[in-house]
């Protein structure tokens, strides 16, 4: 650089080593996307497969029925009596698909989205490394090292990998992306004091992409942090940056945080194999090349793959020590893999140097060897090593894929399952074993909810669902009936605290239920049972095709069978208003955990008093959700009932009577007309009219208003630090070693650290 500022020609050699890169980093992405079948990408086809099936409602939703109310989260009624959409789910990918909707069919649109992330993290990769200051080649190992990972098939719904991608984690995966670009910003703003500005929006991303991945950024950056020694200007440029970052993700942040009590876990259970998860046998190869890597640095004094293991150390450190908690442990090992890979990726250029090394010092010594062509065995090695390390790669990853010519040598016969996943994935329906079965039960709900009106549906569950290419393509319903035909079951399992209500009755109404959710009293199948929770929950439609539900549903007075097709048995279910007057006051809850005695009070056979979290005082207090206390009263009659995305208005003949309104509770919910909403069990929401009319508006609550302000903030600062100078974020050290009378290290020499 300082030969071209002085009117030299560039170096050649930065030529060629740009040229090496492209050819690098761009084979890796190419040859990444090349195993995800592109034909079958932009074939106009839903995906299936995993979360998929359930994701594609997601973004269509957002552009359909909550853009044009000029939100970025809103009221969804499709699933779980209604949820908060992207609230506690991040919005961003899906801002992505609603984008290239813009230009392509809405399938075409979804699936590169959800390659997205997979495709760029090469890319990522080598972005970091570059942006670290790593001397080439090791960004373009960085980036070949990233095959390995985003192939291995040891685990496959943890995020990141090509196989948790195809199981739904898309977010994650571009997500994980964004967080590698913003660790190279960081690293280059610890030695230039540049790029704060870029920093904080790439960190922003990362959040609103994918939380987890924003804990591997932030482990990240402090490890970053620490290894630069710390002064006031670097201590500036992270909470500048930080605060930065966290103020433009406000919008979703700061609500999700706020509202972190209606966000429901689902009790993943702690993995506690800590030699088979952190140090599985497979990668035997990868540690090895990986503490060659790291005594190469240490003899050269290359901090990058002892920064990249020091983050993986404290990520491996969390996954071991992470309590049962919501956080479940097994989502941070990708980050322990990735940073193996990433080590042992660069442990290709210490084999190669120490090779060299060899041959020059001690097999020709003695022999005149001048500086210069030492220099330029050195520069050719580094040209020969990211092409060696690529065909290695390339043969170890393209073997199990089938993706190799015959003629190519095979380490070994291993064949992978992720070009079937692939193929069956992004082939979508028609591909699927009994596409013309969904088609035809697609179909007949939508006669259905013209015929017989519109409504919520509980639909049995079974494993064999994936004959329609997903267990869980039913939850399209909505997308397929225009929100006429909802379902009960949603794939955002966590954005809704009716969820455990929903397992609990599809336990009792399905054969061989799913039961993902943890310490739920289950029980089996008992239809008459479940359709008094269906009654309960307002749920119109019930769709039966096991042998055993059927039979049970056929003698169930309750039940009026409605539609047959394939397997299925529609049946629609007697007393489900979605607005009812109620016989008795609500009892509210004085004492205990809401969730627990909510539980207890759904699992019994009868409800004549309703429980409430909440309420007047003229209500009866308890301090259980059973055996509660009845208080008569006249029911109000209710009529006029009306419904869409974020409305519900109704008419009462008289006032000062509760109603249960039948849809879930959030505290965005406001009522006018009326005292309340006040949330009662399962999850539902009662008023007290105070006149005739009553209307319930999905509201932006000060939580909101926080939210966005806080944003704004952000969008202030990121202008700032667009504005202000490079912090002298080395100038502390030179004064200090400067007084010392010590040189310049590579961390303040003009040029990078190699």
């Amino acid at each position: 650089m300082a030969a071209h500022r002085r009117g030299r020609a560039p170096d050649a050699t930065f030529r060629w080593s740009g040229l090496v890169s492209l050819v690098v980093v761009g084979g890796a992405v190419l040859f990444v996307f090349w195993q995800l079948h592109p034909d079958l990408i932009f074939r106009n086809t839903l995906p299936t497969g995993g979360d998929n099936g359930g994701h594609v409602w997601g973004p269509a939703f957002l552009r359909d029925h909550i853009l044009n109310h000029g939100r970025l989260s809103g009221w969804a009624p499709d699933w779980y009596s209604g949820f908060p959409a992207y609230q506690f789910y991040m919005v961003v990918p899906a801002l992505f698909v609603v984008a290239l909707d813009v230009i392509l069919p809405y399938a075409v649109a979804f699936k590169l989205v959800t390659v997205l992330g997979v495709c760029t993290l090469p890319v990522a990769a080598w972005a970091f490394g570059k942006l670290a200051g790593a001397r080439f080649p090791s960004p373009e190992l960085l980036a070949l090292g990233t095959l390995p990972f985003l192939f291995d098939t040891g685990f496959s719904i943890y995020g990141g990998n090509v196989a948790s991608t195809l199981a739904g984690e898309f977010a994650f995966a571009i997500s994980l992306s964004f967080a590698l670009l913003a660790l190279g910003l960081v690293a280059n703003g610890m030695r230039t004091g540049r790029h704060r500005a870029a920093a904080a929006v790439a960190l922003a991303l990362t959040v609103l992409c994918h939380l987890i991945p924003a804990i591997f950024a932030i482990v990240g950056c402090a490890v970053i942090f620490l290894s630069h020694r710390p002064n006031r200007a670097r201590v500036w440029w992270m909470v500048t940056a930080g605060l930065t970052a966290i103020a433009l993700s406000g919008f979703w942040l700061f609500p999700f945080v706020a509202r972190h009590a209606y966000f429901n876990d689902m009790g993943w259970v702690k993995l506690d194999a800590l030699g088979d998860n952190l140090f599985p046998g497979r990668l035997l190869w990868a540690f090895i090349l990986a503490a060659v890597a790291l005594v190469g640095a240490a003899i050269r004094r290359d901090r990058l793959a002892p920064t990249i293991a020091a983050i993986g150390v404290v990520i491996g450190l969390g996954f071991a020590y992470a309590p049962q908690a919501a956080l479940w442990n097994a989502r941070l090992l990708p980050f322990w893999y990735l940073c193996l890979y990433l080590v042992a990726a660069l442990g290709f250029l210490e084999l190669a140097l120490g090779i060299r090394w060899f041959i020059l010092e001690l097999v020709a010594a003695g022999a005149p060897t001048s500086a210069r062509r030492s220099r330029r065995t050195e520069q050719w090695t580094r040209y020969a090593v990211p092409f060696v390390a690529g065909l290695v790669v390339i043969t170890g990853v393209g073997g199990p894929l089938g993706a190799l010519p015959d003629w190519w040598p095979k380490p070994n016969t291993t064949v992978s399952y992720l070009p079937g996943w692939a193929r069956s994935h992004y082939a979508g329906y028609p591909a699927a074993p009994a596409y013309g079965e969904f088609q035809a039960f697609v179909s007949t709900m939508a006669k259905v909810g013209r015929q017989n009106g519109c409504g919520q549906s509980l639909w049995e569950f079974s494993s064999d669902l994936d004959r329609y290419g997903s267990t869980m393509a039913p939850m399209l319903l909505p997308y397929f009936t225009d929100g006429c035909i909802g379902s009960m079951e949603g794939v955002y399992f966590e954005s809704s605290q009716t969820t455990p209500f929903h397992f609990l009755m599809q336990s009792t109404l399905s054969a061989a239920p799913s039961r993902p959710q943890r310490d739920l009293p289950y029980t089996g199948l008992d239809v008459r049972l479940g359709v008094q929770q269906l009654q309960l929950m307002g749920i119109r439609y019930y769709m039966a095709s096991s042998a055993s539900a059927i039979q049970q549903a056929a003698a169930d007075t309750d039940l009026r069978e409605v539609a047959t097709t394939g397997p299925w048995h529609v049946y629609e279910v007697k007393g489900t208003a979605p607005v009812v007057g109620l016989p008795y006051l609500p009892a509210v809850l004085g004492k205990g955990a809401w969730r627990d005695n909510a539980i207890s009070w759904f699992a019994g056979p009868t409800w004549p008093v309703e429980l409430a979290r909440s309420g007047p005082p003229s209500w009866p207090r308890v301090s259980s959700g059973t055996n509660l206390t009845q208080v008569p009263v006249a029911p109000a009659k209710v009529t006029n009932v009306r419904r869409n995305d974020d409305r519900i208005s109704f008419d009462v003949d008289k006032i000062g009577t509760p109603v249960l309104v039948r849809t879930s509770y959030y505290p965005n919910w406001v009522a006018e007309g009326a005292k309340g909403p006040y949330r009662v069990a399962p999850n539902q929401m009662v008023v007290v009219p105070t006149s005739k009319h009553v209307r319930l508006r999905y509201g932006r609550t000060p939580v909101d208003l926080a939210g966005s302000t806080l944003t704004l903030l952000g969008l202030g600062g990121f202008t700032a630090l667009i504005l202000l100078p490079p912090l002298p974020v080395a100038a502390a050290v030179r004064r200090r070693r400067s007084s010392r009378g010590a040189g310049p290290t590579a961390e303040t020499a003009a040029g990078p650290p190699t």
